[in-house]
């Protein structure tokens, strides 16, 4: 189990992460998302002891700082350009296990598990950054370690690749491993994490699992189905309620199917099809967020505490409660998922260098 307590990191323009508590629980793989520039880089190397800052993270109760041979324990993908880019990746990964005392022969393992035996002569600098991000993972992985620490593991991969590390991480954290995965890929989240991370402004949003997090923020709305939708929307907005208009299809910002049928029947206007359509992780991800960033206060305020609970199953983004049919035509439908990428990040491979923080200028 990874537990972080009380991180923190404040700069003098007021950026900055404060006072995060969460745990990571093994045997899921955790999502770490926030807005570009929430600080989740930063929230890392505070986790590894990369950046000076406030709080500890232990690994197994010891700090990273504290593990006897850190490699073998906790696997980091952090920087893609680490390697040098004249070394070949193999050369790279040799070089690494010996100085992490790794046998030699778990670099042919990963090189094999990570896709990049065929390019294992190839010098670092001319593979693409796919194959770098790969080459990180691999570096990540050459350990076998009980923890992985990993910032944007799909950045730069092809569709066939982000398919590729989902498979990977769900097997290792079924493996029993502890898997704390970042991202800006809100619809890859949602198909990876169980338990999600989010933070917002600095600070801690939400710790726990990912369904129950799309259950609390996102909206449910009904959606009527109607060969008059003119007639039956003014019918709505008299009543109250608000509504838009989608292609044919009414969405009314209710979850109460029952009200919209009987606003149906009132104005005569028959409904073929009547559902209530749950938003999915995007529109949770977006409110949370928006109302975080909206009542942040300088990072270095008081504690925001959170544990992941034990997950219940993921969800995919969008789910659909059939409702009761309200008018003689009334049917049950299933709604689409709906999640898009936040605005990227920069992207990250391989750990503990100490290579300087953003140059920002530091609070003792």
């Amino acid at each position: 189990m990874i537990v972080a307590d009380g991180l923190g990191k404040s700069y003098r323009d007021g950026a900055g992460v404060g006072d995060l508590s969460f745990t990571v629980r093994p045997g899921v793989v955790t999502g770490f998302l926030g807005p570009n520039g929430a600080g989740k880089s930063t929230t890392i190397r505070l986790m590894l002891g990369l950046t000076r800052g406030r709080g500890r993270t232990t690994f197994g109760g010891r700090t990273y700082a504290e593990v006897p041979g850190p490699l073998r324990t906790v696997g980091v993908l952090a920087d893609a350009a680490a390697a040098h880019p004249a070394r070949t990746a193999a050369a790279h990964l040799h070089m690494v296990a010996a100085g992490g005392g790794v046998p030699s022969r778990r670099v042919r393992e990963v090189l094999a598990e990570t896709g990049l035996t065929s390019v294992a002569r190839k010098p670092a600098g001319r593979l693409s950054l796919g194959m770098k991000q790969r080459l990180g993972l691999a570096t990540a992985l050459l350990g076998d370690p009980e923890y992985l620490i990993l910032d944007e593991p799909a950045n730069g991969l092809d569709p066939q690749g982000v398919r590729w590390i989902r498979d990977l991480l769900k097997r290792l954290a079924g493996e029993g491993r502890t898997v704390f995965a970042s991202s800006h890929l809100l619809a890859e989240t949602a198909l990876l994490a169980e338990d999600l991370i989010v933070i917002a402004g600095g600070r801690l949003v939400s710790a726990g699992p990912l369904d129950e997090f799309v259950r609390r923020h996102a909206r449910a709305d009904v959606v009527a189905r109607t060969e008059h939708p003119a007639a039956l929307l003014v019918a709505l907005a008299r009543d109250g309620l608000r509504v838009r208009q989608e292609a044919r299809d009414l969405v009314v910002e209710t979850a109460d199917t029952e009200r919209v049928a009987a606003v149906a029947g009132r104005a005569g206007v028959q409904v073929r099809e009547l559902f209530v359509r749950q938003s999915g992780l995007e529109d949770a991800f977006l409110a949370a967020t928006a109302a975080a960033s909206a009542a942040a206060t300088p990072a270095a305020a008081g504690p925001a505490t959170a544990a992941a609970a034990p997950a219940v199953a993921a969800t995919a983004g969008a789910a659909a409660t059939p409702a009761a049919a309200a008018t003689p035509a009334a049917t049950p439908t299933e709604s689409a998922t709906a999640a898009t990428p936040i605005p990227p990040q920069a992207a990250t491979t391989t750990p503990p260098s100490a290579a300087p923080d953003r140059p920002r200028q530091e609070l003792p």
